[in-house]
Parts: C-alpha cells; sequence; structure tokens
C-alpha cells in the first residue's frame, strides 16, 4: 500500500514479509524443483500484512508537501495572493485493511485512514489606500476516509525476485482546516481555493511514495544474496526456483535448497525428486509451513564428505586400557608383541557420503565405513 514507501530498502525482516505476501499466480511446472518450500498460511499472511501496515506508518512520516500558491477574488477586498508553505504530514492512522490476491497480483488497501498536516499561510494584497496588506499564522488540516492501495507482481528472473508494480493510488475523501489567527474571509478563502489541491497535492504525494518504495524494495529483492555462507566448506542454495504458487489457503515459495562448496558453483539437480521424500512439521498448521526435502540432507553430506572432513581420531576415551595395546593381547597377540604396552587411537572414516531418507516416522542416514 501506499504506506510502504521509506521502510521498505531498510528493515530485511519486514522485506520478508512482504515478499512471502505477493504471488506471480503462474503454476509452472519446473523440472528443478526446490528444496525447501516456505508456506504461508491465512492467519500468516494476515499478520504479515498487519505487521507491514504498522511499520509503514511509523516510517511514512514526516511527509514534506510542496508549495501551494493561489490568487483569489475576495468579495469586497480584491484579489488576495494566499500562500500554503511548509506542508507536512506528521501523523497516520489506519482503521482498517485488506490484502487480496488476484489473477493480475496481489492487492492490498488501507481504508478510512486520518491524516494529520501542519502548514504555514500567508497572503498579500493592495488596495487604493493601502497598497500592501499582509498577513501570516499557521493552520491545522485533518484528512479523513483516505483509501490507499496498491496492486504488486512479483516474478522469478534468474533466481532472483522481479517486484513490478501494477497500480498505485490514493483517494481523499474529505477535508478539515482549522486556521490559526487572520480574518473569517481568509478561511473561506483558503477552503474554496485550495481544498482540491491540497487534496490533489496529497493524493499525489503519497502515490509517488508508493512507486519510490516499490522501486527501492525490487533493488533490494535483485540484490538478495543466491548463496548463505554455513561453515568453512559450504553454502546453502538460496536462489528461488518456480514462480510463487498460490491456493484458496496458503501461498508457498520455494528455493534451491542445496549446499554447495563455497565459492563455487556446483549442481546438484541430479537428486532424483519424488514427493514421498519431503517432509514437513506434523501438527495442525497454523500460520507458516516449512517444507525441507531429504535432498538438502543428502547436499550436505556429499560436499562435507569431498571436503575430507567426515573422519575421527579417537585417543581419548573413559577406560584408557582400550585405547592400549595391553588390552589387546590375546585378541590381537601379534600387535602386543610388535607394540607392547603402546598407546592407541581410532581413525573412524567413511568411505561414502551418508545417503539421508526421510520418512513420517523417522530420519535415517546409510553409510559404509
Amino acid at each position: 500500500m501506499g504506506l510502504f514507501s521509506n521502510f521498505m530498502a531498510s528493515n530485511s525482516f519486514f522485506l520478508l514479509l512482504f515478499l512471502l505476501i505477493i504471488p506471480s499466480y503462474t503454476h509452472v511446472q519446473s523440472t528443478n524443483e526446490g528444496s525447501i518450500s516456505v508456506e504461508l498460511f491465512n492467519k500468516g499472511f494476515d499478520f504479515a500484512k498487519d505487521l507491514l501496515i504498522e511499520k509503514a506508518i511509523s516510517s511514512l512520516t514526516p511527509l514534506e508537501l510542496p508549495e501551494i500558491e493561489k490568487a483569489v477574488k475576495i468579495p469586497l477586498i480584491g484579489t488576495v495572493h494566499i500562500t500554503l508553505s511548509d506542508l507536512v504530514i506528521y501523523k497516520v492512522n489506519v482503521s482498517s485493511s485488506t490484502a487480496e490476491a488476484g489473477d493480475t497480483g496481489v492487492s492490498i488497501v488501507a481504508s478510512g485512514a486520518k491524516a494529520y498536516m501542519t502548514s504555514n499561510w500567508s497572503y498579500h494584497y493592495g488596495t487604493w489606500l493601502i497598497p500592501n496588506i499582509t498577513d501570516k499564522g499557521v493552520a491545522s488540516i485533518e484528512f479523513e476516509g483516505m483509501e490507499i492501495g496498491l496492486t504488486v507482481d512479483l516474478k522469478n528472473q534468474q533466481g532472483t525476485l522481479k517486484m513490478s508494480l501494477l497500480d498505485c493510488g490514493c483517494h481523499v475523501k474529505d477535508i478539515s482546516i482549522k486556521m490559526d489567527g487572520g480574518a473569517s474571509w481568509l478561511y473561506q478563502g483558503v477552503v474554496g481555493a485550495f481544498e482540491k489541491k491540497i487534496r490533489a497535492s496529497v493524493e499525489d504525494a503519497i502515490s509517488r511514495k508508493i512507486k519510490y518504495g516499490i522501486g527501492k524494495l525490487d533493488s533490494k529483492l535483485q540484490s538478495l544474496p543466491k548463496a548463505v555462507k554455513v561453515d568453512k566448506i559450504s553454502a546453502l542454495n538460496v536462489t528461488f526456483v518456480g514462480d510463487l504458487v498460490v491456493t484458496n489457503s496458503s501461498i508457498s515459495l520455494n528455493v534451491d535448497g542445496l549446499f554447495t562448496v563455497r565459492d563455487h558453483a556446483v549442481d546438484f539437480y541430479h537428486y532424483a525428486r519424488n514427493s514421498r521424500a519431503s517432509m514437513s512439521c506434523g501438527g495442525r498448521p497454523k500460520m507458516v509451513g516449512i517444507s525441507i526435502h531429504e535432498n538438502v540432507l543428502n547436499s550436505a553430506s556429499l560436499v562435507h564428505f569431498n571436503a575430507g572432513v567426515m573422519h575421527l581420531i579417537v585417543d581419548k576415551i573413559p577406560d584408557q586400557s582400550f585405547l592400549n595395546t595391553s588390552g589387546w593381547k590375546h585378541i590381537f597377540p601379534q600387535l602386543y608383541q610388535k607394540y607392547p604396552d603402546a598407546d592407541m587411537n581410532s581413525n573412524i572414516s567413511i568411505t561414502s557420503h551418508p545417503i539421508v531418507k526421510l520418512n513420517r516416522e523417522r530420519m535415517f542416514a546409510v553409510t559404509q565405513m
């Protein structure tokens, strides 16, 4: 919505929330399915929306508007040049909001919004008796019944997300102006002459903020890393796979999710993908569900096995006699004869990377040692 202007490019947490509630609605079957899926249910969708709106409102203000000037004809006085300057919206309240998914994207609307603005006013005019008459003061302006909305679309573009603003707008229903100082005719002149201009200025300023905010958020999405370093050996491939998918009850986002060697592009798509191997947390879904395919664990296993770290040297145990040749002289007498009373260590190594299997009851791994 239009309130998403300043905060979009600064807060990664809210960026993630916003990202999760915007689907592309294109049901595409990809040959390379993601191994990690994040699914946002209706309750989580509403929570993300409300949290974003709350953050956006706090980041919107202060919002400065351009100066407004107009010559107004006042009965019995003549032409008066009135200027409104230093217009600043300093507070915004939203009474309700909605977010709806459609074929063209997701629409977010804030209704019943109320905004508060301060301004300085001044005027000058002249008569045949007094050639230059001036005055100035301050004004308080309230906007009620505001409706602010936008429609956005999100597409997978070579593993990153591309956000597009399809439509945006702001409508102000009612304006209330309170003048501090000045004659009664001034109030009528300002209300009659400036109401439309103030309304148009506010609507245009908020619409421009929407476009600016979406542009900043799109840049932030483009800069998201395609891999996240896990340890000294591996990184997690977090490129997006396929398009976001929306149903009546949830929105899902898929990422590659496989481990790779750090600073190397390694393709793990040779893993067989089947629906049985994908497991998610049990129980009744609440807000967010995360599904992890067994290929994620298998890719981590392979990367670390190839790095040569899947071995263990044991040289200290509670009963140290087991790591001395004297404890084995009756089982391996030749060993004891060759190395009498010598300390030993145990080298535990595997000869192939563990294969992890998942089912609904358990997780287990098979390996050769």
